[in-house]
């Protein structure tokens, strides 16, 4: 998944336990059957308006005119595709709101656009992980020139954003599909639908590794299959087990990170982000916002973990709202988590440091959860987190549980979905479809038989006519 690092970027039912076989039995005591809290809804707030134009801000100061691309982290001209979908929900976000005329919006995604069709891509297949904003030049992640791979997650996440922009924008269309009929696919998706992302070592031949761990690869998953790839075997929950913490069971992969070279993160990021962009519904539910959850594993799986934070909340007093994110200094990125790798609430490094001096109250995770249930606690989170930022750079990433302060840096993915969730607040899940439009270039292509050999694009069956 995404990381960069400045010197280097590096880079979320009701429920009963019974339902899934998997739920560890070391604690009898367990909270079930509890009520879910309803999602915020509404016209926004002068205050809640006022923190909108502040976050866009952030996008205003790290924009690139050359590119149309955006700093992943203040002031340093280097992005990731998971930073980069972030910014176009910033985009959308500001446009939707009001923050931005519709003249700017187009500019803005005519300029992106264009790079995203222009842009030399890893090995000819798919986009780099990294790029220099300025020049739109493959980097390593010190933003050094070189190729080093590409992530299934983050382009999952930014197939998630270009689906919502063609369907809300159905003018731009042909440009977005211009962008993905570009892309070789044939070493991403399996036949089995298995995500892999590629990495490039100096001195190696390129590794072709499954991706993502419970959460986030079914939030990317998702990317992929709305664009028609199968993804069955990224999408499905296995393999997992729960850790009961406080009475809650709260579910993590299992899968070895010692082979896997990936550690299992628990945190709140991607199941906040499947709430707010597509409502915990299945990607095939095509229906407007509503509160019937049709991917329903995954929407009682994140009221688990927002549960669950809640009540070390109540337990202990600690405020909490945890996922991954960015730090001011050296090792400028961690997962601030739930649990991994073997531990509660364990703070590490992308290499397995502890450091727990690290762990934060997510702006991101704690807007979330505000947007996602309406709950006094959450109203705790937003009290704690809605002043913290800088008027004139955005939204800090967090404010640190210990109590040392604000961690004292910005970034497009914080502030990008500070500006989704805030309108998700006011029109409900972010994903809608028009369907009176004509079929699209992308759709064309996967109806015909001819052209596009050789990328493995996701071919619709003709049915012959009798």
């Amino acid at each position: 998944m995404r990381t960069i690092s400045v010197g280097l970027i590096t880079l979320a039912i009701v429920g009963c336990g019974s339902k899934y076989n998997q739920f560890s039995d070391d604690i009898v005591e367990r909270n079930t059957h509890w009520t879910t809290p309803q999602p915020r809804s509404g016209e926004l707030t002068e205050q809640e308006m006022d923190m909108a134009r502040i976050a866009w801000k952030y996008f205003e100061n790290n924009y690139q005119e050359s590119t149309g691309l955006v700093n992943a982290v203040n002031n340093y001209p280097s992005v990731t595709w998971w930073d980069a979908a972030s910014y176009l929900a910033g985009m959308t976000s500001a446009y939707e709101l009001g923050i931005i005329e519709k003249e700017e919006f187009d500019k803005r995604l005519v300029r992106f656009l264009t790079t995203l069709n222009t842009l030399d891509l890893f090995k000819g297949e798919l986009p780099n992980k990294a790029y220099n904003t300025q020049t739109a030049a493959k980097v390593d992640y010190g933003n050094q020139p070189g190729e080093i791979g590409y992530s299934a997650l983050d382009l999952g996440r930014l197939m998630i954003w270009l689906y919502i922009i063609k369907h809300k924008y159905p003018e731009f269309a042909t440009s977005i599909d211009s962008v993905l009929l570009r892309w070789n696919y044939c070493n991403v998706v399996d036949e089995n639908g298995t995500m892999f992302g590629a990495l490039l070592e100096p001195g190696k031949e390129v590794q072709y590794l499954q991706e993502g761990r419970l959460g986030y690869e079914e939030y990317a998953a998702k990317g992929f299959e709305l664009w028609g790839f199968d993804t069955t075997q990224a999408a499905m929950a296995e393999p997992y087990a729960t850790i009961n913490l406080f009475g809650y069971d709260v579910p993590y992969d299992t899968r070895d990170p010692r082979k896997l070279k990936a550690h299992s993160y628990v945190v709140t990021e991607s199941y906040v982000l499947d709430g707010i962009e597509m409502g915990w519904d299945l990607v095939e539910d095509r229906s407007s916002h509503d509160n019937n959850y049709s991917h329903e594993w995954i929407a009682e799986f994140a009221l688990q973990i927002y549960r669950v934070q809640e009540e070390r909340y109540k337990q202990t007093g600690i405020i909490t709202a945890r996922t991954e994110h960015q730090l001011a200094g050296a090792p400028y990125f961690v997962y601030d988590t739930i649990y991994t790798d073997g531990f509660a609430w364990n703070t590490i490094s992308e290499v397995g440091e502890y450091l727990p001096q690290y762990s934060a109250v997510a702006i991101k995770g704690a807007m979330g959860m505000w947007a996602l249930w309406d709950t006094p606690y959450t109203d705790l989170l937003f009290d704690h987190v809605s002043t913290a930022y800088d008027r004139e750079k955005g939204f800090y990433e967090g404010i640190f549980e210990n109590g040392t302060g604000l961690i004292n840096t910005f970034t497009s993915n914080n502030n990008g979905i500070t500006l989704e969730i805030l309108l998700y607040k006011k029109q409900g899940k972010l994903l809608t479809y028009k369907d009176d439009l004509a079929p699209s270039l992308w759709e064309k292509a996967l109806e015909s038989p001819f052209g596009y050999e050789g990328q493995c694009l996701p071919r619709k069956k003709i049915v012959p006519v009798e």
